[in-house]
């Protein structure tokens, strides 16, 4: 017997495929910065919801030098902040805006991104977690040459009893700077965390930028990042991650410490258990495989 799925979820999910495909197909780059670290999981916000999240991070030990008229990463500390709203069950909008802290500098605007998301619904019953976003802003040239820039991100998450996995293999394109002829960039990022209590996950986090897709930087030229990461389970509507990153490769940042705290709010009338999540990364489960921070952080 056929099993016929809803219709409303497939117009955006196959909306933002055509845009992967032509996204694919023009001539992109890449770029990576610093301001948002995080591993996306597949939930979205649900209805009547709103999470703010504040990223911040600080490089002890980075690019000490200005090159082509962009600041050192050096001592750099970004604050961003993070507006996510749930349009329906399986639907998200966020925004942020990004903001740099140096010595010689002071406090600096750096540029905004929105970011529409969405997910494969639970009456699909799909094995994963899965999800798909696309992510489009303005940065500041000297924060970054290439000023405008479009990212497809898919988004795949299991939980298998205390073990969490995330895949987000993301494809970066340049729409105005001095890559924008690079072709498609490869930026994938990974998550790997384990349960080990009740309130405390604990894990690894692995985010890079290959290059161009079909030709592939060298290992020197790469961006890579290893972070160690806790997860604190300490309420259904709170989310805190912290962490510290290394960059094994001579493109990237050496040394990172980083941190995510969030707060979910909601309005009107709400389900007693939401299928859909607060906030991205995922968070940690339960030994039993349910989710024990309300199914998102």
């Amino acid at each position: 017997m056929r099993i016929a799925r809803p219709a409303l979820p497939v117009r955006p999910i196959l909306a933002l495929a055509a845009l992967a495909i032509v996204f694919a197909l023009a001539k992109p780059a890449r770029a990576q910065g610093n301001y948002e670290i995080q591993v996306y999981g597949a939930d979205t916000v649900p209805p009547k919801s709103l999470m703010v999240e504040l990223h911040s991070n600080f490089t002890p030990e980075g690019q000490k030098q200005t090159i082509n008229g962009v600041y050192p990463t050096n001592h750099q500390e970004h604050e961003t902040l993070e507006l996510t709203a749930g349009v329906n069950d399986w639907a998200e909008v966020g925004f942020y805006v990004f903001t740099s802290e140096q010595a010689g500098h002071g406090v600096q605007w750096v540029g905004d991104h929105i970011r529409p998301r969405v997910r494969a619904p639970d009456s699909w019953h799909v094995p994963v977690g899965l999800s798909l976003s696309t992510e489009v802003g303005y940065q500041r040239a000297v924060y970054s040459p290439d000023t405008w820039t479009w990212e497809i991100r898919p988004i795949v998450d299991k939980t298998m009893g205390r073990l969490y996995l995330a895949f987000n293999p993301a494809l970066e394109r340049t729409w105005h700077g001095p890559d924008v002829d690079q072709g498609v960039s490869f930026a994938p990022g990974f998550k790997v965390g384990y349960d080990f209590t009740k309130k405390i996950n604990a894990g690894l986090e692995y985010y890079a930028d290959y290059g161009r897709v079909g030709s592939f930087d060298g290992l020197r030229e790469q961006q890579q990042q290893i972070f160690v990461v806790t997860d604190l389970n300490v309420s259904k509507q709170w989310e805190i991650n912290i962490g510290v990153g290394v960059g094994p490769t001579s493109a990237t940042d050496h040394l990172i410490v980083k941190g995510i705290l969030g707060r979910r709010f909601s309005w009107g009338r709400q389900k007693s258990e939401d299928k859909a999540g607060t906030s991205r990364p995922q968070p940690p489960r339960s030994s039993d495989g349910s989710n024990i921070w309300s199914d998102r952080l």
